[in-house]
């Protein structure tokens, strides 16, 4: 059975507690939502949730916001978030295409996008979430000193979106083709797909952008 299709996953996201629901009644509000003045990171496309749950568990005083579109997905993240309570991590059931419409200007400190789908049709290449409209979007709500962190696996998609940030004018802080095989991997989170992926061998492919 496909994860999207769970039966009950919609009716849950609609009535737990863990779940913020009409997000966007708090763009510019997250800090409030949290009861605190504490930094806002988002991870867009957080699938069942173990970037995102580990990062919260490791720096308590910062606070996340964990976007899935697809409620099945979101319902392996919403379980893990149950048992362990984190205070710093809200849940939100929502298609990033509109994400400017739920955190307000400069409100983001940092953005995660991790293992997005390629979408390797060049006639979808508008839907990819390093494409410049999303790029647009996120420098909206990115803070003066926020950034963007971006990890796959898809060589293709990593070329792509390096060129997409350099041609919308973006700052490229850090890049590697092969994270794993740098220093920096002590201090890297995985995700579910990051494990899996190289365990197989694939060379893990990171970029952070700054405006």
């Amino acid at each position: 059975m496909r994860l999207r299709n769970i039966p009950g996953a919609r009716e849950e996201m609609l009535v737990n507690p863990f779940i913020v629901q009409d997000p966007a009644r708090l763009r510019g509000c997250w800090r409030g939502e949290f009861g605190n003045d504490r930094p806002v990171r988002i991870e867009i496309g957080m699938g069942k949730g173990q970037f995102l749950l580990t990062l919260a568990q490791r720096n308590p005083d910062v606070n996340f916001v964990g976007i899935e579109k697809y409620s099945s997905v979101l319902l392996r993240a919403l379980t893990k978030q149950e048992e362990l309570q984190l205070p710093n991590l809200r849940l939100i059931r929502y298609d990033a295409e509109t994400i400017d419409e739920v955190f307000g200007e400069g409100e983001v400190d940092r953005i995660y996008l991790n293992f997005s789908d390629p979408w390797p049709k060049d006639r979808h290449a508008k839907r990819r979430l390093t494409s410049d409209r999303f790029l647009e979007r996120y420098a909206k709500i990115l803070a003066p000193d926020g950034r963007v962190e971006f990890k796959t696996d898809n060589i293709d998609l990593f070329e792509y979106s390096l060129s997409e940030a350099e041609a919308c004018g973006w700052t490229l802080a850090y890049v590697t083709r092969d994270l794993h095989g740098t220093p920096e991997a002590a201090d890297n989170v995985t995700t579910e797909y990051e494990d899996r992926f190289s365990a197989k061998g694939n060379p893990i492919c990171k970029m952070v952008i700054t405006r």
